[in-house]
């Protein structure tokens, strides 16, 4: 048996030369989502129409590193995305108007030594590679090496900005993503309630994250946020992503989870089950209030209506009925003035925003064309109003401490009203309670 540290094989030339040789040529097809090639290039154009002569420069972007040489997976920009339906890592695109050059690495194929010594770009590494002429022919769009000069890429609030607003808008092709994606995580729903017996038996909270997350990876992307499953006092914590405790059979579980499609599109639905199958006199008590005010959200949710106005329907809901149990230490008028919202301390975060390619879509949007602007035909957003009471907060009594409620659907707005993309769900206990029966009997 030798000894000692194996031969660097890129100095030996006999070994060179065989791997040159005796490769054929695999499948090459570029993994482009059907009809995202086109939507890109009516994407572009709209840019072009708010950015009259500006040449705008966008980053792919890389995915992070997790520990030395091992990274994250790659997902690409949201904008970079919307512009091109490449998902190819480190790539760049300029636009002059509406005409796109793409830059991108190239594979390494065989006869080339980067073809099994380069981890990044090696198809020996990284699997069948489409060439710069396949990306072209997929695209639609001038493709070109990335070794070749471009453009500084720099961060630019306008482009930010701009690119957000188009976004709040979405055109046909991507509210199909979007019905794909809420399709897909009720089915997941369905996968994860399906195993919370198993769950109570002892893997607990992160076996239904799992479970979950395994549907979205199987069929799409994968989730598209981090899976929020929460039993008991882990419930009314807003981001429970941990996810490292018990599911308590006589407890709430909420789940918040999203599948997020193979062209990046996302869902974001939350539904809160008794994971016994019946709801508990006080588990119902807020379950039904979280639900009147989710279906006044929802009525409030129409072309024309400030975007707000799905907060406030909601908020005065919530706030009248903590009054009538007597949470409250003021009247309802003066928590629900802008110097009160007393009620908040029970639902202190938003309760809903835009969604799309990212759950929480559009950021960068200015507060005047979000917050304060009207809602229009093609927006899709969430609605999730919710009471969260933590099992240490004294002003609660004790038959709702650790209580956490969240319900939350996804709507697209149309040209009259708005439209439920997640309504295979329930929102009424009795319903979830059948729904849930259903779904473990399948």
């Amino acid at each position: 048996m030798r000894e000692g540290r194996p031969p660097k094989l890129s100095e030996i030339p006999a070994f060179v030369a065989y791997m040159d040789t005796g490769w054929g040529v695999p499948d090459r097809t570029p993994p482009v989502v059907p009809g995202a090639a086109e939507a890109a290039a009516a994407h572009r154009a709209r840019l072009a129409a708010a950015l009259p002569g500006r040449t705008v420069v966008l980053a792919a972007g890389q995915a992070p590193t997790r520990s030395n040489d091992t990274a994250y997976d790659f997902r690409p920009s949201s904008d970079f995305y919307w512009l091109t339906g490449c998902p190819v890592e480190n790539a760049v695109v300029v636009l002059r108007g509406a005409d796109a050059t793409l830059y991108l690495p190239p594979p390494a194929y065989p006869g080339e030594p980067a073809f099994w010594t380069d981890a990044r770009y090696g198809e020996l590494w990284v699997g069948a590679a489409p060439g710069l002429e396949e990306w072209r022919a997929a695209l639609g769009v001038d493709v070109r090496p990335l070794a070749e000069p471009t453009e500084k890429v720099t961060e630019d609030a306008e482009v930010a900005r701009t690119l957000a607003e188009l976004r709040m808008y979405k055109d046909e092709w991507e509210v199909a993503q979007l019905r794909e994606a809420v399709d897909r995580t009720v089915e997941g729903f369905a996968a994860v309630v399906r195993e919370i017996p198993a769950a109570v038996k002892g893997p607990g909270e992160r076996w239904l994250q799992g479970t979950f997350d395994r549907y979205a990876r199987a069929y799409g992307n994968g989730p598209g946020y981090a899976s929020i499953v929460g039993s008991g006092k882990h419930a009314p914590t807003l981001h429970w992503v941990r996810c490292d405790g018990p599911v308590l059979p006589d407890e709430l579980l909420l789940l918040d989870m999203g599948v997020e499609v193979n062209s990046y599109y996302t869902a974001d639905v939350t539904r809160t089950f008794p994971a016994s199958g019946r709801f508990s006199p006080a588990q119902r008590q807020v379950h039904d209030l979280v639900e009147k005010a989710h279906r006044a959200g929802l009525a409030a949710v129409a072309p024309g209506r400030p975007f707000t106005g799905f907060h406030h329907a909601a908020m005065e809901v919530i706030a009248h009925g903590l009054a009538d149990w007597g949470l409250l230490p003021v009247s309802v008028d003066e928590a629900l003035s802008d110097s009160g919202q007393h009620h908040r301390r029970y639902l202190v975060c938003g309760i809903g925003h835009h969604l799309g390619l990212d759950v929480h879509d559009c950021a960068a949007a200015s507060p005047d064309a979000y917050q304060g602007a009207v809602m229009g035909a093609g927006m899709v957003l969430t609605v999730e109003p919710g009471l969260y009471f933590h099992a240490h907060d004294l002003t609660v009594p004790p038959e709702l401490r650790g209580i956490g409620v969240r319900i939350e659907d996804d709507l697209l707005v149309t040209g009259d009203g708005a439209e439920v993309l997640s309504d295979a769900l329930p929102l009424d206990a009795a319903g979830l309670e059948d729904w849930m029966a259903k779904a473990q009997e399948g």
